[in-house]
């Protein structure tokens, strides 16, 4: 099969047209005939820092929508013509190819309302979304209470804010730097937009909230970090997503909780609760047919070539990216 991928490490430009052999389902995968890719930063991370294995190339792409057209021996909730939307998982190939093979316990159904370039933008984003409100901080929904989002017109951002406006109680600030990425924040649903160039409280107490109760902190810099400190009340709850350089005795005159989301989590260690991303999509597709949440799809880079890859790469490094860039399925 034809797929795009690296055999050396590096920026963008080492992606390239590969062919390689076709995949196998295992006893519950289902391979699936790839229609639309979305990119995510674990894409460029990994492309960055991750050398492939010797001889081999390594094949990215977490974020999929297409057709089911094979199914192992022990699949029970998917069949042949199924149209679905996933993740992935870290430790297997990526989807950047003509067909995958994907375990059905983290596979969607594909929301009937969208196109497969519109559905590949959310299954990633969703899970991490989904995960940070109700897994990791554990939010009531019949409790009141501020969400501060920071990096608000991002991937996560701009779906965690739909789900937290249309099932939470929460007040939902979100952080933004230019006019348009506020825009699409506040087309997205946050209740207000601060600048995250600046101290958080201090734009918090000009709009009246003198704290937040929960931070999604789905970006870090240094100066951010104590800004989050600061901004969070006393025994609030902060998440977050990459790796920042922190020290956790800041946080405890305040009893401040602190989490970790990474969506691949149940998929790397095959945990007890593994389908409970099956569920969660499932969720999220009922809630798209439902026009409860919208895509979050903001621009199409064209067909899943090396090239188109390395720019779609490219336009999510350069941290101007809002939304999601979705890539349709492999010439033939």
């Amino acid at each position: 099969m034809k797929a795009v991928g690296y055999r050396t490490r590096g920026p963008a430009d080492v992606l390239v047209d590969l062919s390689v052999a076709d995949p196998v389902p295992g006893a519950h995968d289902l391979l699936v005939a790839v229609k639309a890719v979305s990119v995510n930063p674990v894409d460029y991370k990994v492309r960055t820092f991750e050398s492939p294995k010797a001889g081999e190339a390594k094949i990215l792409g977490w974020d999929v929508a297409g057709v089911v057209v094979d199914v192992g021996p022990d699949v029970r909730m998917f069949q042949r013509g199924d149209e679905v939307f996933y993740a992935g998982a870290m430790d297997r190939p990526g989807a950047n190819s003509e067909v995958h093979v994907v375990d059905e316990r983290i596979v969607g159904p594909k929301p009937r309302t969208l196109s497969f370039e519109e559905a590949a933008a959310l299954p990633l984003t969703s899970i991490t979304a989904w995960e940070i409100l109700f897994d990791r901080m554990r939010v009531d929904l019949a409790k009141d209470g501020t969400l501060l989002v920071i990096a608000a017109a991002g991937g996560v951002g701009s779906i965690l804010i739909q789900l937290a406006r249309q099932l939470t109680r929460l007040t939902i600030v979100g952080t933004a730097s230019r006019k348009e990425s506020a825009d699409f924040a506040r087309k997205m649903g946050v209740h207000y937009v601060i600048d995250h160039r600046r101290p958080f409280i201090e734009s918090m107490r000009e709009l009246g909230l003198p704290s937040a109760d929960y931070v999604a902190a789905l970006t870090t810099t240094p100066e951010s970090l104590p800004w989050i400190i600061d901004v969070l009340r006393p025994q609030g709850h902060v998440n977050f997503i990459d790796n920042p350089a922190i020290g956790v005795m800041p946080f405890k005159p305040k009893s401040l909780t602190i989490s970790w989301e990474m969506m691949f989590t149940r998929s790397l260690y095959q945990t007890d609760d593994i389908i409970e991303q099956h569920r969660l999509l499932k969720k999220v597709a009922t809630l798209v047919d439902a026009g409860t949440v919208v895509t979050t799809l903001t621009r199409i880079g064209g067909p899943l070539t090396a090239e188109n890859l390395a720019a779609a790469h490219g336009h999510l490094e350069s941290g101007q990216s809002i939304g999601k860039t979705v890539l349709t399925a492999i010439p033939r």
